[in-house]
C-alpha cells in the first residue's frame, strides 16, 4: 500500500484515496473541473466580443444547463443497462473532441454566435449524459464504510475546481484570448480517460439478458414514484437548494452592485467558499460520529441560513470572507448527506436512474430557485431577497423533518433470491405477457388489520421492483381468503423481479407471512396473457352440381 493509503486511516476524510482507482479518477476530475469552468468563463468573454446582446451572453448559461432537463433520466437509464466504463469513455471522447473544434475555430477566428451556442450545447449533452453514470460509478471504486468520505471528497474536487477555474481562466483570457481556455479544457478530459482505460473493472456475468432502454426508463420511473427513502431525500434535496440558491444567484451582484467591486473581490469571495467546503469536508467524518445525518443536515441547513443573513445585511468585503468560508461548510455538509443518502437508499440495479432523478431535483431546484430570488431582488431589494430565502431555509427543516434520510445497510440491498424460480409446462417466450402473479393467503380475522397494513408496505416493494399494477382482494363467500395479485410487463420482466427483491425487502414479505394462519401454505400461481391463435382457413364452397 503507498503512502497516501498509510496515511489515510479508515474512516478518515482521506481514507476513500487508498484506493488507486478512486484516487486517479479524483484527481483527474479535478483537473477536468477545472477545464470546463475555463470554458465557462472563456466562453462568456468570447461571446461578449462576439455579440453586445445580452441574450446571446444568457444563452451561453442555458446551452450548458439546458441538456440536462431532457438528457438526465435517458443517462441514468443508459448508464444502469451498459458498462459505464465503456459508456464513460465514449462520453468523455466526445466531450474532448468538441472542446477541441471550438478551440481550433476559435483560434482561427472562424466561430460565431450560432456555432458558440452549438459547441457549448454539445458539451451540455456531454455533461448530462455523464454525471448520472459517474455519480453511480463511486461505490463501485471504494468500500462502503469509505463511501460517504469519498462523496465529500467527489465534492470538495468541485469545490476546488471552481476556486481555480475561473481564476485561471481569466488570466489566460487577457494575455492570449478565450481560444487557450477551450484547449486546456479539451486536454482535460483525457486524464479522465486514460483513468478509465486502465482500470481493470470486474465484469459480472449476466444471469438474464440487459434491459431495453424504454423498459429501463419505465423501471426506473416506477422505483422512483413508489420508493420511499427516495422521496424523502428528494423532498430535503428540493427545500434546500431551493432557498440556497438565492447566495450563488446573487453573490455576482452583491460584489458589483453593492461593494462595488472588482472581479479579484468576486474571486475572493469564491475562494473563501471553497477552502470552507475543503474545511467541513475534513470535519464531517468526525461529525458523522456524534450527530445523526438529519441531524448534521438540519444543523447545517441552519447554518446556510444564517450565511444568507451575513449576505443581505454585511457590506464589508473582508467581513463577507467568514461568512463564505461558514457557507462553504455548510454546503458540502447538506450536499454529501444528501448524495450519500441517495447513492446508499436504492440498489446497484437502478442506482444511476435513482441519482438522475437526484440531479433533476438538484438541477431544477436551483434553476427555479435562482429565478424567484432574482426576481425578488429586481422587484425590491438584493437584502429582501436574501433574508426571505433565509428565513424560507429555516422553515424548512422543521416542515421537512418528516422526511428522515435513509441510513441503509448495503447488505439490506443486497439481492435476497429467495424466490424460487416459477414452474413452466414447456419453454416460454422470454418476451410474452403480460404476467399475472396471484398470492392465496389464508388470514384469520384477529389478523386481517395487522395483514392490510403490511401488505401496503409489500404494495410499494412489488411496485418497485416491476410491477405495473397490483392489488388485494378478500374472498365474498370465505372471509379468511386473500388474494393478491400483480403484473409485470413480460416473463423476462418478471424473471428480473425476481433479482431485484433485496433483504431488506425480505422482512417487510415475512411480516406479511408472520399473519398467515400456521400450517396453511401460501399458493403462488403465474397466469400468461392467451396467445393469438392463427384463424383456420374458411372452407371452400362446393361446387353445384350440374343441371
Amino acid at each position: 500500500m503507498d503512502r497516501v493509503a498509510e496515511a489515510a486511516a479508515p474512516g478518515s476524510a482521506w481514507s476513500p484515496l487508498r484506493y488507486a482507482t478512486f484516487r486517479w479518477l479524483w484527481l483527474a476530475s479535478i483537473a477536468s473541473n477545472i477545464g470546463t469552468w475555463m470554458h465557462e468563463v472563456g466562453a462568456g468573454w468570447l461571446m461578449t466580443s462576439l455579440s453586445s446582446n445580452p441574450l446571446h451572453v444568457a444563452l451561453i448559461q442555458v446551452a450548458g444547463a439546458l441538456p440536462m432537463f431532457f438528457l438526465a433520466l435517458p443517462a441514468g437509464a443508459l448508464a444502469d443497462i451498459v458498462d459505464k466504463r465503456r459508456y464513460l469513455l465514449v462520453v468523455q471522447l466526445w466531450m474532448a473532441l468538441v472542446a477541441l473544434a471550438l478551440a481550433l475555430l476559435s483560434l482561427n477566428g472562424l466561430i460565431g454566435v450560432a456555432s458558440l451556442l452549438l459547441l457549448t450545447l454539445a458539451l451540455g449533452i456531454g455533461t448530462a449524459l455523464m454525471m448520472p453514470a459517474w455519480s453511480a460509478l463511486i461505490p463501485d471504486l471504494v468500500g462502503k464504510t469509505e463511501l460517504p468520505a469519498a462523496v465529500a471528497l467527489s465534492s470538495v474536487g468541485i469545490n476546488v475546481s471552481r476556486a481555480i477555474g475561473p481564476a485561471l481562466a481569466g488570466i489566460l483570457v487577457s494575455m492570449v484570448g478565450p481560444w487557450l481556455t477551450f484547449a486546456l479544457n479539451a486536454v482535460s478530459f483525457f486524464g479522465v480517460i486514460v483513468v478509465l482505460l486502465l482500470w481493470r473493472r470486474p465484469v459480472e456475468e449476466a444471469v438474464l439478458p440487459a434491459e431495453r432502454f424504454f423498459g429501463a426508463l419505465r423501471a426506473g420511473w416506477r422505483y422512483a414514484r413508489s420508493s420511499q427513502p427516495l422521496q424523502a431525500v428528494l423532498v430535503r434535496a428540493l427545500a434546500f437548494f431551493l432557498c440556497a440558491s438565492a447566495g450563488t444567484a446573487l453573490l455576482p451582484l452583491i460584489v458589483r452592485s453593492e461593494l462595488q467591486g472588482t472581479a479579484a473581490d468576486f474571486g475572493l469571495l469564491l475562494g473563501s467558499v471553497g477552502i470552507g467546503a475543503v474545511t467541513g469536508a475534513m470535519l464531517l467524518p468526525r461529525l458523522r460520529e456524534r450527530v445523526s445525518r438529519d441531524h448534521l443536515v438540519a444543523g447545517a441547513s441552519l447554518l446556510y441560513a444564517l450565511t444568507l443573513l451575513a449576505l443581505a445585511f454585511l457590506r464589508n468585503l473582508y467581513a463577507l470572507v467568514p461568512a463564505m468560508l461558514l457557507s462553504g461548510a455548510a454546503w458540502i455538509a447538506v450536499l454529501s448527506s444528501l448524495q450519500v443518502a441517495a447513492q446508499t437508499a436504492v440498489p446497484a440495479w437502478v442506482r444511476a436512474r435513482a441519482l438522475a432523478v437526484y440531479i433533476l431535483v438538484f438541477f431544477g431546484g436551483m434553476a427555479a430557485g435562482s429565478l424567484l430570488w432574482g426576481s425578488i431582488a429586481s422587484h425590491g431589494s438584493i437584502s429582501l431577497a436574501l433574508m426571505l430565502a433565509a428565513i424560507g431555509l429555516a422553515f424548512a427543516v422543521p416542515l421537512t423533518w418528516k422526511f428522515q434520510l435513509p441510513v441503509t445497510e448495503a447488505e439490506d440491498l443486497a439481492p435476497s433470491l429467495h424466490w424460487p424460480t416459477p414452474l413452466v409446462s414447456e419453454e416460454l417466450d422470454q418476451e410474452r405477457g403480460p404476467v399475472m402473479v396471484t398470492v392465496e393467503y389464508d388470514i384469520g380475522p384477529e389478523n386481517a388489520v395487522a395483514f392490510q397494513q403490511a401488505m401496503r408496505e409489500l404494495e410499494r416493494v412489488r411496485r418497485r421492483n416491476g410491477a405495473i399494477s397490483w392489488g388485494l382482494v378478500q374472498d365474498s363467500a370465505n372471509p379468511r381468503q386473500w388474494l393478491e395479485f400483480f403484473f409485470d410487463e413480460s416473463w423476462l420482466e418478471h424473471l428480473r423481479h425476481h433479482q431485484r427483491v433485496t433483504r431488506g425487502e425480505l422482512k417487510v414479505e415475512a411480516a406479511v407471512r408472520k399473519q398467515q394462519t400456521p400450517g396453511v401454505e401460501i399458493r403462488v400461481r403465474h397466469y400468461l396473457q392467451g396467445q393469438e391463435q392463427p384463424q383456420a382457413p374458411e372452407p371452400e364452397p362446393e361446387p353445384e352440381p350440374e343441371a
